[in-house]
């Protein structure tokens, strides 16, 4: 068994290594096709949800840096994220804080003037876009937000709207109003979808540009929506609903776990679909690989024969099942040849029979039977000598 785990943990090493290379590559590849073919079709649809959570795709490391130089204006240490306010508003005491709805107006442009998006009244929650910047704003306050293009569309740029690589952009924003916002327990089916797709969708946004972390973040953010206790009867139309975007969610959510090597994580996403659907395509395949993943080909194999069972025209999981039954040959091969060493059996390559326990026990009992009987003559005669001398 100790053999077993540890070539079960050399070959996961490996594959994860390899998966980690291939990851890289595709991530960028993927990141480059399909963030400009389906990034507005299938990402974020509100404006905030594209262009100004993109800005901040950085938040934790800029909140971070939160705390220097911001008497200058300076939200980075490396300077790359500036804000500077051009018209004063209301003092810090109307500030927003986290997890109220404020309305802004704002206007992107990049460093030629060029105008790439701009809203009259854009209501949002503070805490999942532009929060850093609003955060500091006052109530009525118009400020100049600069921005490298580290924390907006990076080397990839955007097509919808038109950001070339590296771009650099400038928003102007004025912090309109500050609500508190709607309590997740009064909020109506159809609200509970439309909010829980929102962020599913700002989710596959990330996802299509290889920002696992962030995706991740979104769907998780998509769940506690619908996870959320409810005052609220729902009709079975919207129960089905919520149940649909749920499924969604669990299986983008395996997704990029898989993609950072949160191998449990994912398994446990992939195992919450499955007991609700267990004929999920998506949810089987991606268990298989987690499985395959963590060195369990004997049991990752059986989950993808079922998954090409239910759609055996899927090339995506005839190729992964072929390469997984090459795999545990591989592996299985590896073994007999460590048992052929350990043995020192130069003539086979088959792991030891297990020994028959009635045969295995009774040789060695009779021996020590024997010897016992032998022992315990030798002090009776050595006792009988001693009495007669």
């Amino acid at each position: 068994m100790r053999i077993h785990k540890y070539i079960k943990n050399k070959e996961r090493e490996r594959e994860r290594e390899r998966e980690r290379k291939e990851g890289r590559k595709e991530g960028r590849k993927e990141g480059r096709k399909e963030g400009r073919k389906e990034g507005r079709k299938e990402g974020c649809k509100m404006g905030h949800d594209s262009l100004s959570n993109q800005i901040l795709v950085s938040v934790r490391v800029v909140s971070q840096e939160l705390p220097v130089a911001l008497s200058r204006g300076i939200l980075t240490r490396n300077g790359l994220l500036k804000k500077k306010v051009i018209l004063p508003g209301q003092g810090q005491e109307s500030r927003p804080v986290k997890g109220q709805d404020v309305t802004i107006r704002f206007k992107a442009t990049l460093e030629d003037g060029t105008v790439v998006e701009e809203d009259s009244s854009l209501t949002f929650t503070l805490g999942i876009a532009l929060d850093l910047c609003v955060q500091l704003m006052d109530m009525g306050e118009t400020a100049l937000i600069t921005s490298d293009g580290k924390y907006c569309f990076g080397p990839q740029g955007s097509r919808s709207p038109d950001i070339p690589p590296n771009a650099s952009l400038t928003l102007e924003v004025e912090l309109l109003t500050a609500q508190d916002a709607p309590d997740l327990e009064l909020l109506s089916g159809k609200e509970k979808v439309s909010l829980a797709n929102r962020k599913r969708e700002c989710g596959n946004f990330h996802y299509q540009r290889a920002n696992y972390v962030l995706a991740a973040n979104s769907y998780d953010i998509a769940l506690k929506v619908i996870n959320s206790n409810t005052k609220v009867d729902f009709s079975e139309e919207e129960e089905a609903e919520l149940v649909e975007v749920k499924i969604k969610c669990l299986n983008n959510l395996a997704a990029s776990h898989l993609k950072l090597d949160h191998f449990e994580a994912a398994l446990r996403s992939c195992n919450q679909v499955l007991e609700q659907q267990p004929d999920n395509i998506k949810a089987l395949f991606r268990k298989g690989k987690v499985l395959a993943q963590q060195g369990e080909y004997s049991g990752a194999i059986p989950i993808l024969k079922a998954a090409l069972k239910l759609e055996p025209s899927n090339k995506t999981i005839h190729t992964e099942l072929s390469k997984l039954a090459k795999k545990h040959a591989d592996q299985k091969s590896i073994e007999a040849e460590m048992y052929r060493k350990m043995l020192g059996n130069p003539g086979s390559s088959s792991p030891p029979a297990k020994c028959n326990d009635k045969s295995s026990w009774t040789i060695p009992w009779k021996w020590l039977f024997g010897a016992t009987a032998v022992a315990l003559g030798g002090v009776a005669l050595s006792v009988i000598i001693a009495a007669r001398n």
